[in-house]
């Protein structure tokens, strides 16, 4: 048996190490999320935080004056938005000197942007105190949660796949463009270019096909990341264990031949040509259709609760005839009726109060003061993000999603004087009540192109122009890639066909043989 040595050395690394406090990372979650998960965080916050108070009045529904004191609050609440309008020029040109603290979060968020982003992931309770044992706290930590939207339950798989950074980096980003469904909701080139713009992070196309694949083997449900619904029934099949007999290898053989090679026909139920392109029987192409309903075509479902959930807006915006403008205020004010109750404030600074307490009551105190200033963070940058989509994008609010420009993130960070990724965060879930419907934020934030005539024009308005162009065919004839690429050329905007099938899959809409309705 050979020796065994033992050596001892002594090193020195210099680095740059940065530490996150619970405040900051709290207010990039508070920026992050839509009102109904900050309703949500509120009414946990007033349960398990003693010196957290809400003063909205709560009307007993069986006091027969219960009618008009909510008319009373009704026309309160109407003053309240009217003044908030009339000061929100002063509101949200300038943060002031108590945005300090927000100013520093985004410095920091210019100089580490990967460190920022991969803190802002870490739950807010894994930074709370659970010292004193507060059983309001062990409650609130016992009790069920919201549940995880889909691109959290993956993201959480992804952290325990082992990969070089660089993959888990871009894995991450795919993940995020998701959708419900499971699918990707946009290609590779189009995800390489946004994560390029809303935060400055360059993912080569190969590293970004590399990271698809490992996310599809890796994560489940099998088929999830998928690029289209035959992409995921095929990877759905190689995720299955191996068949119990000859009958089912066959039958899942033939499944993978007809998605494969004539899953358009499979579609429209054409199998009769399928019979005759394939050599196969009727009903050996029967009984393959059957077993394939083991298949799932949106395998986000599993994951996620298919309840329709109503869309409640962070924003709405009104037009003011008499200034002709577009006006926004916060939909529902979150902090409305918060405020630090001056009973446990008074208590934190009492000589009197033992130091057991006065240790528990300034804590309390001071968390409740964090959110408070954390919500206001998150309103002033709400509104000054909003103001500049209501000036850029005017055209689309007087004449419709068609007049969308380009307004790339980027360039509303460097007029505003905040980081991108402020930026991102401020406008990701959340939803804007306009004159013209419900719209999500995010979707006046793209690239684009210029028309033939030098009119700047947003992708989302040459779908919306496709979108119109099949809503008036006539469904007997309907027009082709070819047809609609040619129509919008004529109309000034030079598109490629490859690129008009691109957005018509993203609107849903079916090629123009299924579209086709037969006489």
């Amino acid at each position: 048996m050979g020796s065994m040595r033992f050596d001892t050395s002594q090193s020195m690394r210099l680095g740059q190490q940065m530490k996150l406090s619970p405040r900051m990372i709290q207010s990039m979650e508070i920026l992050h999320m839509a009102l109904p998960a900050l309703q949500e965080r509120i009414e946990q916050e007033l349960e398990s935080n003693v010196a957290l108070e809400n003063l909205e009045p709560q009307l007993d529904l069986e006091d027969p004056d219960a009618e008009r004191v909510r008319e009373e609050l009704e026309r309160e609440r109407r003053e309240d938005e009217r003044v908030d309008r009339e000061g929100e020029r002063e509101l949200v040109v300038g943060m002031g000197d108590e945005s300090a603290d927000f100013e520093r979060l985004d410095g920091m968020e210019r100089d580490y942007g990967d460190a920022f982003t991969e803190a802002a992931s870490v739950p807010s309770h894994s930074v709370q105190s659970t010292q004193d044992g507060d059983s309001k706290m062990a409650a609130m930590n016992n009790a069920p949660s919201r549940g995880e939207s889909l691109v959290e339950q993956l993201l959480a798989q992804w952290k325990f796949v082992e990969l070089p950074d660089e993959l888990l980096e871009a894995g991450r980003r795919l993940i995020e463009y998701v959708g419900d469904d499971g699918l990707l909701d946009a290609d590779l080139e189009t995800i390489q270019e946004q994560v390029l713009s809303e935060h400055g992070i360059e993912l080569p196309l190969d590293l970004l096909e590399r990271a698809l694949l490992l996310v599809q083997t890796e994560l489940e449900p099998a088929g999830i990341a998928a690029r289209s619904v035959p992409e995921s029934l095929l990877l759905q099949l190689d995720g299955m264990e191996s068949p119990e007999d000859d009958e089912e290898e066959l039958r899942r053989s033939d499944a993978r031949r007809l998605i494969s090679e004539h899953f358009e026909d499979l579609l429209e139920n054409r199998l009769p040509l399928i019979q005759r392109n394939s050599g196969m029987s009727l009903e050996r192409i029967q009984d393959a259709k059957n077993w394939m309903h083991r298949l799932e075509l949106s395998p986000g479902r599993l994951l996620v609760d298919e309840a329709v959930r109503p869309i409640i807006p962070d924003v709405r915006v009104e037009y003011d005839p008499e200034r002709d403008e577009y006006l926004a205020v916060l939909a529902d004010d979150p902090i409305l009726h918060l405020r630090v109750s001056p009973e446990y404030s008074e208590m934190a600074r009492s000589k009197e109060t033992d130091a057991t307490t006065r240790e528990f009551v300034e804590r309390n105190v001071r968390d409740a003061g964090w959110l408070i200033e954390a919500i206001t963070q998150r309103k002033n940058t709400l509104l000054r993000v909003v103001n500049v989509v209501l000036v850029r994008q005017r055209d689309f609010f007087d004449h419709g999603p068609q007049h969308l420009k380009p307004l790339p993130m980027v360039d509303v960070a460097e007029q505003l004087g905040i980081h991108v990724a402020t930026v991102s965060r401020a406008v990701a879930e959340k939803w804007m009540e306009t004159p013209r419907g419900y719209f999500p934020l995010r979707r006046f934030f793209s690239g684009g192109l210029e028309t033939s005539e030098g009119r700047d024009m947003s992708w989302e308005a040459v779908k919306e122009m496709v979108r119109e162009i099949v809503s008036g065919e006539d469904q007997k004839q309907p027009f082709s890639d070819q047809s609609i690429a040619d129509m919008l050329n004529e109309r000034g905007v030079k598109i490629a066909r490859r690129t008009v099938v691109k957005y018509r899959e993203q609107l849903g809409i079916p090629s123009a043989r299924r579209r086709k309705i037969h006489s």
